[in-house]
């Protein structure tokens, strides 16, 4: 597969790309668990059929040590037994934040509730802005048909640099 356009081999594209990695990195250092963040970005990121979001986040998180296991059972979270009742709630955030148009409501008050339950404010405001920017990077990349299978562990970081 090729792309039918390279968003960041211009000058605009490039500092977009940057403003992205800063956000992701800021997010990242945040209370809320690196791998509960892989696992939302992954999640959202299948829905979404975005290949190179999918790809980053599986490598990242398993760079960080999440299991084979965990990270092959995220698209069937709700029949899998390997995930803590606060990361179901925040894959369920992930579902119903990135199905919007799939639902009249949107994130329902049975989730919201859920993840009020397992995490403080700022953890919350994490989990918002990841979802909000992962399906940005998912559009953008699907948009652009990006193809995927060429990420490795730690890149988005050096954007950063």
């Amino acid at each position: 597969m090729e792309a039918r356009f390279n968003l960041m081999a211009n000058e605009i594209g490039g500092k977009l790309a940057r403003r992205f990695a800063g956000i992701h990195t800021l997010l990242h250092h945040s209370s809320l668990p690196a791998s509960t963040q892989e696992l939302v970005a992954l999640r959202a990121s299948q829905i979404n059929g975005c290949g190179p979001c999918v790809d980053m986040h599986t490598k990242e998180a398993a760079a960080a040590g999440e299991t084979a296991v965990r990270l092959n059972l995220v698209a069937v979270w709700r029949e899998a037994t390997v995930f803590t009742e606060a990361e179901r709630a925040a894959l369920a955030l992930a579902e119903e934040g990135t199905r919007l148009a799939d639902a009249h409501e949107g994130v329902s008050d049975e989730t919201w509730a859920q993840v009020r339950k397992h995490f403080d404010d700022e953890q919350i405001s994490v989990l918002v802005a990841l979802v909000g920017l992962i399906n940005a990077a998912n559009r953008m990349n699907v948009i652009t048909k990006t193809p995927a299978g060429d990420y490795q562990a730690g890149m988005i970081a050096s954007m950063t640099n």
